[in-house]
């Protein structure tokens, strides 16, 4: 479908309303050094020995790195960025990015913590989505075993409910608070009984609307087809399908187990096949809006665009509540500002947690914004270009 220029992410007076001079700068730090392939990886190497030999570098992570994709340590912290981003029409959804939770302990405590963004966002109109991974409550070798369909132990199968169990709790209180919940996806081989309980969720939950979202990863080779098998669920069983659709985060890891394994590859094999696969998806969304509810969940500019493009041909008010836009903190801020300022529903993630163990999740965001051709580069000369605008006010 050809695309008409309504929409445009160029106005970076617009893009960083949000940040002052001295984030601004930080923001021009950060992308330097990521735009550097080499000097990001260096950077990353330094701050991974400092954490293990426990060196007092947290000061500098958080005056730099975190606080640039992170809303701060705890859900308290996040308030001021909250408050920041909804004085400029964008929502905030709290992502509580803590990782390497091993024991049942730890994941009844990553429950609570999930349980507790509800609690905001309940109160708190600017978040109007809570999120959650299911392997943050549940043990990958475990999951694993299930999708083989291995005979679990007595103590597997009691494990293998405790987690069906935290997942229910989750989306009972989505339900019951009216506060959608998205679901993200994983690693392939671990993702069938996660799709099982979101099934089963949303249609215990989702009889009057979307109140549990499922994540596809287009990038994928069967997932245009998985989506059209599950609005095709939902249609036969009367309840409304929630779909949040990303291009996907784990592409090398994918390739290199599906040769290490020798089983074929399920990553699509080019960006492009991947991008029309995303974009179809949204096609099929918004063909089929009264069953379906979509968040985007893209930093790519055209898809965004075909997005809106959608809205207007099918007639829909941009705040439509059945449609959503997402990107990260601190990145792609000239999407997400750009779109609010016209009036759609955007959703800024905003990751939360220890800056100790919300490092892995930081170390992801850096290694994606080097390997993602162009990502960054484009985000620097944006920072720039805004730098230089407000350089040229000051003196005018």
């Amino acid at each position: 479908m050809e695309i008409e220029p309504k929409v445009t992410f160029e106005d970076t007076s617009v893009a960083f309303s949000y940040k002052n001079i001295s984030e601004l700068k930080r923001a021009n730090f950060v992308f330097s050094i990521v735009n550097n392939p080499f000097g990001s990886a260096v950077a990353i190497g330094l701050v991974k020995v400092a954490l293990f030999l426990r060196l007092p570098v947290k000061g500098l992570i958080k005056k730099t790195v975190f606080f640039h994709f992170c809303g701060g340590e705890t859900i308290e912290q996040s308030d001021q960025t909250i408050l920041k981003l909804s004085d400029h029409s964008v929502n905030t959804i709290l992502d509580y990015s803590v990782e390497g939770a091993h024991t049942e302990a730890g994941f009844d405590q990553t429950l609570e913590e999930i349980l507790r963004t509800f609690d905001k966002a309940k109160s708190n109109s600017h978040i109007p989505f809570c999120v959650f991974k299911i392997t943050g409550m549940a043990s990958i070798d475990l999951l694993a075993k299930v999708q083989q369909n291995e005979k679990l132990t007595d103590a597997e199968e009691i494990a293998f409910a405790r987690v069906k169990a935290r997942v229910d709790k989750i989306c009972s209180k989505a339900h019951a608070y009216s506060v959608p919940v998205l679901i993200d996806a994983e690693d392939s081989w671990i993702q069938r009984p996660l799709d099982e309980m979101v099934t089963e969720m949303m249609q215990k939950y989702n009889t009057e609307t979307a109140i549990v979202f499922n994540t596809y990863q287009m990038y994928r080779v069967e997932m245009l087809r998985n989506l059209k098998d599950a609005f095709h669920h939902a249609t036969m069983h009367n309840y409304f399908l929630g779909a949040k659709l990303v291009r996907g985060a784990y592409m090398e890891k994918e390739r290199e187990r599906a040769e290490k394994m020798k089983y074929n590859d399920p990553i699509l094999p080019t960006k492009e096949a991947t991008d029309e696969n995303f974009n179809a998806a949204l096609q099929f969304c918004i063909d089929n809006k009264q069953r379906v509810s979509v968040m985007c969940g893209s930093h790519n500019e055209y898809s965004n665009k075909f997005l809106a493009v959608l809205l207007e041909k099918h007639s829909m008010q941009k705040n439509d509540k059945r449609v959503w836009f997402a990107q990260l903190l601190g990145m792609s801020d000239n999407i997400s500002f750009n779109l609010a300022k016209q009036g759609y529903n955007v959703c800024k993630y905003v990751p939360y947690g220890p800056v100790e163990a919300v490092m892995p999740y930081l170390f992801r965001r850096a290694e994606e914004n080097t390997s993602v051709a162009g990502q960054s580069s484009r985000e620097l000369s944006l920072i720039r270009k805004e730098l230089k605008r407000r350089k040229v006010e000051r003196t005018s």
